[in-house]
């Protein structure tokens, strides 16, 4: 889509080139959403891509993904061969609905800054215990778990002008083991519930992550893998029939019975 709205496009090569923040800028990375409706209220685009991010850093201590990212890079990562979760990246991409123009422009800040419930960047990096790193245009860095970071449907913890620079995902979750399940009310259809549980070998710090059912992401953890009747009892505790989001895609009640199932499959699965 052509936006006809927008008068100027700046390439900074420094986020000090970008001077006091207006409220009619937005940021620029892969803008597959930025070019898929109107934006009436913007004017200027802030492409992020002059600043040369490197999209993938892997050290002893976990995984940086820039926020510019691309799903292809992050697709196509490896890893070493003890991070046992990295599998996890390709089954989470492979459940977005997107062409193969979305595939090499969308970024993995993008998904994330869009704070969908089916955001599936939301669930990968909720479930491998992901940290934002948050960029204020006026203030120090912050670090914020990406559970914490989607607040509802399309919400989140930015402020005006601030700006996603990475997500670090420790080497303790890449290490584990996982279990995913996803659901669509069609064969290409945005998730109706994308359930995830990580756990170490020894059956420790057994951690299941519940999204696109809420409107946020939702963790429940338990020191060892639990039983199945420990598993739905904490489900019961954490969300109640009101909390499960409620769209086309599926009804509150069908999200609540899917995340059950996939819950008690998952469990048994890593038990």
């Amino acid at each position: 889509m052509n936006l006809n709205t927008i008068t100027e496009v700046k390439r900074p090569v420094s986020l000090d080139d970008v001077g006091p923040w207006r409220s009619n800028y937005a940021w620029l990375a892969g803008g597959t959403w930025l070019y898929s409706e109107p934006q009436i209220a913007t004017d200027t685009l802030i492409d992020l891509d002059a600043l040369g991010w490197a999209p993938l850093t892997a050290t002893a201590e976990g995984l940086e993904i820039a926020a510019t990212c691309r799903v292809a890079d992050l697709h196509a990562f490896k890893g070493p061969a003890e991070w046992k979760a990295v599998p996890l990246f390709r089954d989470c991409i492979d459940s977005f609905l997107m062409s193969f123009k979305i595939w090499n422009a969308a970024t993995i800040g993008g998904n994330i800054v869009m704070s969908l419930p089916a955001g599936a960047m939301i669930s990968l990096s909720a479930a491998l215990e992901g940290v934002c790193t948050l960029w204020p245009r006026d203030g120090a860095p912050r670090q914020v778990p990406v559970v914490d970071f989607v607040t509802g449907n399309h919400n989140n913890l930015l402020g005006p002008g601030e700006l996603l620079r990475s997500v670090r995902l420790p080497a303790t979750a890449l290490t584990k083991r996982y279990a995913m399940r996803q659901m669509s009310l069609t064969r290409l259809g945005r998730s109706a519930a994308l359930i995830v549980a990580t756990v170490n070998d020894d059956g420790r710090d057994f951690l299941l992550t519940i999204t696109a059912a809420t409107p946020r992401p939702v963790h429940l953890r338990f020191d060892r893998t639990p039983a199945a009747g420990e598993l739905r009892q904490a489900i019961d505790e954490r969300l109640l029939a009101d909390d499960y989001f409620q769209d086309v895609h599926g009804s509150a009640a069908y999200k609540q019975h899917i995340t059950y199932y996939f819950a008690e499959q998952i469990r048994a699965e890593l038990a």
